[in-house]
């Protein structure tokens, strides 16, 4: 039973998947990205259309169009994301 284990093993180190190449960062407007640096920062739609001068309703568009440009769901993946492309307040 043993070496049915290790051949299953083995199997499986083969079935995964090599690394995935590196992808270029996605496009992102102006606007978009002090968005995304809003919601890194932690803030709420409310406070980034304050900070940003723009209406919530804006906001949340920018938000939609940042989710699906970064293949993301939620506002916490966005933020990782945003921390991965360095995207914090410099």
């Amino acid at each position: 039973m043993g070496g049915t284990g290790e051949r299953i093993g083995s199997e499986a180190s083969r079935s995964l998947p090599a690394q995935a190449p590196a992808l270029a960062p996605p496009r992102l407007t102006p606007t978009q990205i002090k968005v995304l640096r809003g919601v890194h920062s932690g803030l709420l739609n409310k406070q980034i259309a304050y900070d940003l001068g723009i209406a919530e309703a804006t906001v949340k568009v920018h938000m939609t169009a940042l989710m699906r440009k970064l293949n993301v769901h939620n506002r916490t993946q966005a933020a990782i994301v945003a921390e991965t492309l360095s995207l914090q307040a410099q």
